[in-house]
């Protein structure tokens, strides 16, 4: 009798071993407790970490010079004081410059998508001689800081007419030489090798012609391909500074450019605040005109997010 107990204990302790493992570690088709709280621990402080800017800026952006100074004022202001944003918007010229702004970063955008997808899947479905070669050249260039080809391109731009002009991002664009063209062409060549062969040659068989089969059959496929492409090349012309100033010169502008000389701009338009010491620049109208400048990114990713994700998802590709 005391043997069957002895055993009957014994069989209760293992189990209630394995149920508290299965609990806590998981099994195949279930997470752990355990595992679960190592992963959302490590979410979060991820999360904060990319979060915490964009909340101290928007908590300061609202802050008055009191509030500011005041130590005791973190997070919530003690009011909603909008003279930030106000003052930033008047600063930064917002509504033209913002317009230039798209036109400069959506048309060149549109160019770069559309050149990597025909490029892409010309060196993904036909094979001829040097195809390797070529495509590892390619995309040897995407290492090439823009830094080291800027003399250059700024040569043959003012020799062509092209300086000043929107032109001199769209013809780059177009021809394959834009801001991080290279990985577009890649991106839409890891896609359209994925496209199955036999799917191609039925087409054929049918009648359809290369350019059919590339707007009927290759595009709906690669849709993936095509908003990550267009949505990373928006950011990256976007925020881009450096060859925008080089050849934009001051006959276009953009909402990061604005930011760049904000500081200058601010005390020229207010110097009469700066003399006395009242309403000068501060920490708070700074980061408003950080984000303002910012603003229409968040907007389009927190709309285009769903899609996205599910592109990256699909495609594997991270971004930088």
């Amino acid at each position: 009798m005391k043997t069957l107990e002895s055993t009957s204990r014994k069989k209760n302790t293992r189990f209630s071993k394995r149920n508290l493992k299965k609990v806590f570690m998981g099994t195949n088709s279930r997470t752990g407790l355990l595992t679960k709280i190592v992963t959302y621990s490590l979410l979060i402080a991820v999360g904060f970490v990319f979060l915490y800017p964009i909340i101290y800026m928007v908590s300061n952006a609202f802050k008055d010079l009191g509030d500011l100074l005041n130590s005791s004022v973190n997070w919530i202001p003690t009011q909603f004081y909008t003279e930030n944003i106000e003052r930033a918007y008047d600063v930064l010229n917002y509504i033209p410059s913002l317009l230039q702004t798209a036109i400069v970063a959506i048309l060149p955008s549109i160019l770069q998508m559309l050149h990597g997808a025909i490029v892409g899947y010309g060196f993904a479905r036909y094979n001829f001689k040097g195809n390797k070669i070529l495509l590892m050249l390619v995309i040897s260039t995407f290492v090439i800081p823009p830094q080291v080809t800027v003399i250059p391109r700024y040569i043959l731009f003012n020799e062509l007419g092209l300086l000043g002009s929107i032109a001199s991002y769209l013809i780059p664009a177009g021809l394959g030489q834009g801001i991080n063209s290279a990985i577009f062409i890649l991106i839409f060549y890891q896609t359209f090798k994925t496209i199955p062969v036999t799917l191609i040659e039925a087409a054929r068989l049918d009648g359809a012609g290369e350019f059919k089969i590339f707007m009927k059959i290759a595009i709906p496929m690669a849709t993936s391909a095509f908003i990550i492409s267009f949505l990373f090349s928006l950011v990256w012309y976007w925020n881009e500074t450096y060859l925008a100033s080089i050849y934009f010169g001051g006959e276009l502008t953009t909402l990061p450019l604005e930011l760049q000389r904000f500081v200058a701009q601010y005390n020229s338009m207010f110097a009469g605040a700066n003399a006395d010491g009242i309403g000068g620049i501060n920490e708070a109208i700074e980061l408003a005109a950080t984000l303002l400048s910012i603003l229409p990114l968040l907007v389009i990713y927190f709309i285009s997010q769903k899609w996205f994700v599910e592109s990256v998802d699909r495609s594997g590709i991270t971004g930088e």
